[in-house]
């Protein structure tokens, strides 16, 4: 149920943010990246290998300066659609997934400062 809720905010964040905000990987992409992580983000505990897998795919897709603002722009608006999404988890879950992010995820993160 968390994961068709999710969707829609998804949908949703796209059409408000645009499809297409990191030249790598459209807000779409990362956002459907991050789907099998929804229940971490909330609840924490287990982080399942396709959340990570998508952690993965996403930081690879992060080629160049603007790709890394973009990408984390997307992840801000993601941040801020997750019902009860638990900063601490948000924040943890790169290094769980053993990715480094080097940035919070976050919603006050300024993206606008990354290189």
């Amino acid at each position: 149920m968390a994961s068709v809720k999710f969707a829609c905010v998804v949908v949703l964040c796209m059409v408000v943010v645009g499809a297409h905000t990191a030249q790598g990987m459209t807000c779409g992409q990362v956002q459907s990246n991050l789907v099998p992580c929804v229940t971490f983000l909330q609840n924490g505990g287990f982080v399942p290998a396709g959340c990570c897998n998508g952690v993965r795919n996403i930081m690879n897709s992060a080629r160049s300066t603007a790709d890394r603002r973009g990408i984390c722009n997307c992840l801000k608006t993601a941040a801020g659609a997750v019902r009860g999404l638990n900063p601490n988890n948000a924040q943890a879950l790169p290094g769980k997934c053993g990715v480094n992010i080097p940035y919070k995820i976050s919603t006050s993160t300024n993206c606008a400062s990354i290189n």
